[in-house]
C-alpha cells in the first residue's frame, strides 16, 4: 500500500517513532523505523504547528494534543477530547496546560489491526466531543475525528502542505433610513478595510463596524441599541438570537464559549465596534444567518446613560464595562432590565444660521441595518473526498502530488 498524502484542506504530518528508547537495536539491525499517519483535515490547523503528534513505540502509542486545535488561539477543553471507539480518556492534563498526552497499549482503546504487505497498521482515532455550553439555540463548536494510524514499519513516507480552497464571496446587503446615513460593514482582521468575504468557520471572530455619516450635524455618538442574528432576512424570525440587547448589552459575551465585546476605545465617536464569536442555528442545515441591529445617537458630549451605552462583560472581573462613561450605565445589564424609553429622545444641534441661537431638530436619530447572509460552516458540512493518483515518493522528495490525492469537492 502507497503512503496517503493531502490536498485541499487534508493536512497529513508523519513522525518518526521513538523506537530507539525501547528497543537500541533496531537500527543496528537495519530494520525500518515505524511512522504515524494523521488526518487533521477536519481541524483546519494552521502551520507549522501540528495540533496532533503521535509516537509509534514498540507496544504503544503516545498521541500528544495541544488544546488549541483548530489553530484559532481558543483551548478546547482537555474532557471533550477521547481516544478511540472506547473515548479512554487522556493521562496527563489539567485545565493550566495547553498540552493534553494520551498512552494507549497497541490493541486498547478500541484500535484495530490490519496487515498490508509492507506493515502492521495499528488504527485509532482522536475524539473532540464539545460539551454543550451557553444558549441552546446555536453552537460554536463542531465534533470532529482525528484520524490516526501507526505502520510496523514502513518503508516509505511522504509529507505535502494544504492548499487553501477559492471562495465565491457572498455580497452584504445594508439598509438604512434616510437622512442621517447609517451603515454597519463586516471588517478584516485589523480592523483596516471592510472584508470581502461573508464565509466564516466556527472558531472564527465576526468582526462588525457600525458607523453613521455626521456631516453637516453636530457631534454626534453612535450606540448598538440591539442586535438580532436570524436564519432568514425577517427579523421577526420565530427562530433568532439577541447577541446585543438591553440597550447596549452585548450578552453574548457572558456565555461560557464567547469572548464577544465591544472594541474599547473607539477610534471616533461616530464610530463603535464590536466582536462576536461566530455561531449558527442548531440543527439549521443552511447555515445562513443574517444580522439585524438597531443603531441610534446621541450627542457626543452628553454622558452615557442606561438607554445609551456601550457595555461588555469583563470575564475576568465577572463585571460589565462600558466603553466610555460610569461603570453605573451598565449595571441593568446583569439585571436584564434597561428599562424602555416611552418616546425617542429629541436631538439638536446647533443651526448654521443665527449665530447658533436658533436650534433644529436631527433628522434621524435611529435606523435598523441588516448585513447578510453570512455563510457559517464546520468541517463537517463539507467532506473531503479521496480520489487515486499514481506515483509513489521517497522520504524527502514528497511534492504531495503521490500517492492518494484529496481534493476539496
Amino acid at each position: 500500500m502507497g503512503p496517503r498524502s493531502s490536498l485541499g484542506f487534508a493536512l497529513f504530518c508523519w513522525i518518526l517513532g521513538e523506537v530507539v528508547a525501547s528497543n537500541p537495536w533496531s537500527f543496528i539491525r537495519g530494520e525500518p523505523s515505524p511512522w504515524a499517519w494523521v488526518d487533521i483535515s477536519q481541524l483546519q490547523a494552521a502551520a507549522p504547528l501540528h495540533p496532533v503528534a503521535v509516537q509509534c513505540q514498540e507496544a504503544q502509542m503516545v498521541v500528544t494534543v495541544h488544546r488549541d486545535l483548530f489553530g484559532t488561539g481558543r483551548l478546547v477543553r482537555a474532557a471533550d477530547l477521547s481516544l478511540g471507539s472506547d473515548a479512554c480518556l487522556p493521562v496527563v492534563w489539567s485545565a493550566a496546560e495547553t498540552m493534553v498526552t494520551f498512552v494507549a497499549g497497541l490493541h486498547e482503546c478500541g484500535s484495530t489491526l490490519r496487515v498490508t504487505p509492507d506493515a502492521l497498521v495499528y488504527s485509532t482515532t482522536l475524539n473532540y466531543k464539545p460539551t454543550p455550553a451557553g444558549n441552546p439555540v446555536i453552537v460554536r463548536a463542531s465534533p470532529a475525528v482525528v484520524p490516526i494510524e501507526c505502520y510496523y514499519p514502513r518503508r516509505d513516507n511522504v509529507s505535502s502542505n494544504g492548499v487553501k480552497p477559492t471562495w465565491m464571496p457572498f455580497h452584504s446587503t445594508l439598509s438604512s433610513e434616510d437622512k442621517l446615513p447609517f451603515s454597519l460593514h463586516l471588517m478584516n482582521d485589523d480592523w483596516s478595510t471592510e472584508r470581502v468575504s461573508t464565509v466564516f468557520q466556527l472558531g472564527d471572530v465576526l468582526r462588525f463596524q457600525a458607523g453613521v455619516n455626521t456631516e453637516n450635524h453636530a457631534p454626534l455618538r453612535l450606540f448598538v441599541d440591539n442586535c438580532v442574528a436570524t436564519p432568514t432576512p425577517d427579523r421577526s424570525s420565530s427562530l433568532q438570537y439577541a447577541f446585543i440587547d438591553f440597550s447596549g448589552c452585548l450578552v453574548d459575551g457572558q456565555l461560557d464559549d464567547a469572548t464577544s465585546t465591544f472594541i474599547s476605545p473607539r477610534p471616533r465617536q461616530d464610530v463603535l465596534q464590536f466582536a462576536v464569536d461566530a455561531f449558527k442555528f442548531a440543527g439549521d442545515s443552511s447555515n445562513l444567518i443574517y444580522i439585524s441591529c438597531h443603531l441610534k445617537v446621541s450627542l457626543a458630549d452628553q454622558a452615557p446613560d442606561p438607554l445609551n451605552k456601550a457595555c461588555s462583560f469583563n470575564k475576568a472581573s465577572n463585571l460589565w464595562a462600558p466603553v466610555e462613561g460610569s461603570r453605573d450605565v451598565c449595571s441593568c445589564c446583569e439585571m436584564r432590565s434597561c428599562g424602555l424609553a416611552r418616546h425617542s429622545r429629541r436631538l439638536y444641534a446647533p443651526s448654521q444660521w443665527q449665530g447658533g441661537r436658533a436650534r433644529r431638530e436631527l433628522p434621524s436619530q435611529l435606523a435598523d441595518v441588516v448585513v447578510g447572509p453570512l455563510f457559517i460552516h464546520s468541517w463537517q458540512d463539507h467532506p473531503v473526498r479521496r480520489m487515486p493518483s499514481q506515483g509513489r515518493a521517497s522520504p524527502g522528495k514528497g511534492d504531495g502530488l503521490h500517492g492518494r490525492t484529496w481534493l476539496w469537492p
